[in-house]
């Protein structure tokens, strides 16, 4: 089962502003959100998950994101 998480969560596990995560995502750095309602968007928690675990993984490469 996907669960979906809100904006107020996806800053709290990256560490990011509102402002940043929808700037990356204009550039496609960063996952796209899913519509759930008329004004309401989320996230997939994997997606999320994903992501972080990218930036572990290029770390521990010594690979700039």
């Amino acid at each position: 089962m996907t669960q979906l998480i809100r904006l107020p969560d996806v800053i709290a596990r990256t560490g990011k502003s509102r402002s940043r995560i929808y700037a990356e995502i204009e550039t496609g750095e960063f996952p796209r959100p899913v519509k759930i309602g008329e004004r309401a968007v989320a996230w997939p928690a994997a997606d999320i998950d994903g992501w972080i675990a990218q930036r572990i993984a290029a770390r521990d490469a010594g690979v700039q994101p």
